[in-house]
């Protein structure tokens, strides 16, 4: 193992001040913020509006070249927008343009995680039976692109469909890590990845009726097989999922403007969402839905045990003995509702009451600028200006074809708006800190990760390591809070850092450590050997570089930090490798790892800008 002083240096400071570095360096510049009130770091304090209207009309956008103008405005681009830059997507990027890459990565066929599983299960001959660590093989197989190991006529290149499913995975939430889905539902688990995968470039509304009739989500959030009242079995409707579909997946507790500001009551304080009273209402909405399938069984509690199951991947059917149809509901109410004051009168089926429920949420003006926030913080940073979040939210609005909820609209919207693009409009404060697991992706899409047989083997060890893994978030709530705003310099300033809810004492030095090994043990050519499934990065195209250590640190510098690395580290990384010795091949091969590990544990590159 590689030593130096500039590592010791670094990582032998406590855990703690590896924060306080890597904060203060995301906030270098940044001048105090208004008084912060709202429900989110960032919000401004606004005066009252009327009721439901926007402040103003959207800001007008600045030009925007759509041909970025170097590789290090392409790599920015494709950090943005996929796992991770690599060389050869650059250079076909400063091709064809921003534009005609998306419109590209929209043709783009869906990468399926439920026919990995699928394929997989074929060439190991288990038939019907899959392993539960092959559900995050078939993330890694499709976030890392390219051929696919397990059936190698297929090419993956849904890049930005990918990467936006992911964004999704983390508002959606559903996870296997601590509930009924523990006990391995992998097919019903992938299904629900790729019916995000397949929405990310939809309408809202759809995404929202599939992820609301999706079993593992009716599983995971108790509207699987939730009934009307029943005052003699004292049974009244779970609000389970009620609650979170409008907390969480849709409108927030909080009414907003179109910019995402708070809006502000009479009395100057933000006005409320929903009430209590609009939870149970959406409860008895989400009554008599149970297993596609149980209906035949003559049952509504039935369970389906075998994974592969047609009801896993399924949309939940109704059975009218159970919904609780002659209540009327209270829905949400908001200026325009087709509700009169957001009531829903009684009489209506299973089926009906959704489409109107549904409906309901879709049209609250809170959506866009509720949902456009969080894909801005997943992509590109933390705490989009007010005028970045209004354009989107326009967009979502509208999509200029009077549609509303046209996500495809939303993510072009979002990726080329001037706050993304250009460094001139951008607030001082522009920025997010980088997911440990995209940290990961990223590693390994730049020097072409692979493992020998297409798993992955890292089903056990990334939660303990990174903090994270795909759909096994500890709560609905995510790994982290959109609004997660560290005490110090980031509370202070109104700041919202959501990544940094996972940078605890111990899972710094984790991470640290678990990168380190995929640095300097998993590589290609390792003489100790290294397993099948394991991931292994290539170094062999950078070593030819190990003897002209500033060209290598250009290379990195393109691919990891975008171009945007320092004077000051770009000098510290040129001494520490100038120092090693690079006389055999795997002297030069420690240059290479050595520049890796020191630039991967960063504080210029833990902050995406």
């Amino acid at each position: 193992m590689a030593t130096s002083l500039l590592r010791a240096a670094w990582w032998g400071a406590s855990p703690r001040l590896l924060l306080a570095l890597a904060v203060v360096l995301a906030l270098r510049g940044v001048a105090p913020l208004p008084d912060y009130l709202g429900p989110y770091p960032g919000a401004e304090r606004r005066a009252p509006a009327r009721d439901g209207a926007a402040i103003g009309a959207a800001p007008k956008a600045l030009a925007v070249s759509d041909m970025p103008a170097n590789d290090a405005e392409a790599a920015r681009f494709l950090t943005q927008a996929t796992f991770g830059p690599t060389l050869e997507d650059i250079a076909h990027l400063r091709q064809v343009g921003y534009s005609a890459w998306i419109d590209e990565q929209f043709g783009y066929p869906m990468s399926s995680q439920l026919t990995f599983l699928k394929n997989a299960a074929a060439r190991a001959g288990t038939g019907n039976d899959v392993e539960r660590g092959w559900r995050v093989d078939a993330w890694f197989v499709n976030a890392l692109g390219g051929k696919d190991p397990i059936k190698t006529t297929v090419v993956h290149r849904d890049q930005l469909r990918q990467r936006v499913a992911f964004a999704l995975s983390e508002i959606f939430v559903i996870s296997d890590a601590s509930s009924d889905l523990l006990g391995g539902q992998p097919q019903g688990m992938t299904h629900y990845y790729d019916t995000l995968a397949r929405d990310a470039f939809g309408n809202y509304r759809t995404l929202l009726e599939d992820v609301t009739l999706h079993p593992t989500m009716g599983l995971y959030l108790s509207m699987l097989q939730n009934q009307k009242p029943d005052p003699v079995r004292n049974v009244r409707p779970d609000e389970n999922y009620a609650r979170e579909v409008l907390q969480l997946f849709s409108v927030g507790l909080v009414r907003l403007n179109r910019d995402g500001t708070p809006l502000l009551g009479l009395d100057g304080k933000p006005v409320p969402t929903y009430t209590q009273e609009t939870v149970k209402g959406f409860a008895h909405v989400f009554t008599g839905w149970t297993f596609k399938g149980c209906a035949a069984l003559g049952d509504f509690e039935c369970y389906f045990y075998e994974p592969s199951s047609p009801a896993w991947v399924s949309p939940m059917e109704n059975q009218a003995a159970y919904h609780a149809s002659a209540q009327s509901k209270q829905l949400l109410d908001y200026p325009g509702a087709a509700l009169p004051g957001g009531l829903l009168a009684g009489g209506g089926t299973g089926r009906s009451d959704l489409t109107a429920a549904l409906d309901n949420i879709h049209r609250h003006p809170n959506v866009g600028p509720f949902i456009g926030r969080q894909l801005i913080q997943r992509l590109i940073t933390s705490n989009p200006s007010p005028g970045y979040v209004d354009r989107v939210a326009s967009v979502f609005d509208d999509n200029g074809q009077g549609v509303r909820g046209d996500l495809r609209a939303v993510v072009r919207a979002i990726l080329l708006d001037p706050e993304a693009r250009d460094p001139a409009a951008q607030p001082a404060n522009f920025g997010k800190v980088r997911e440990p697991l995209l940290r990961l992706t990223h590693l390994w899409r730049a020097l072409g990760g692979r493992s020998k047989t297409g798993f992955v083997d890292e089903f056990w060890t990334l939660d303990s390591n990174l903090g994270q893994q795909p759909m096994f978030a500890p709560s609905v709530f995510n790994f982290f809070s959109p609004n997660y705003s560290p005490m110090g310099e980031p509370s202070q300033n109104g700041m919202a850092a959501p990544e940094l809810q996972l940078a605890t004492d111990y899972m710094l030095p984790a991470t640290e450590s678990y990168l380190m090994r995929k640095i300097y043990d998993s590589y290609v050519g390792n003489p100790n050997g290294i397993e099948d499934d394991e991931v292994a990065i290539s170094l062999t195209r950078d070593v030819a570089l190990a003897t002209q250590p500033a060209q290598l640190i250009e290379r990195y510098n393109t691919l990891f930090l975008s171009g945007q690395m320092s004077a000051a580290m770009k000098q510290v990384l040129l001494e520490r490798l100038n120092g090693m010795p690079a006389n055999t091949a795997a002297a030069k091969r420690e240059r290479v790892q050595e520049a890796l590990y020191l630039i991967i544990n960063s504080p210029e590159y833990l902050v995406q800008q």
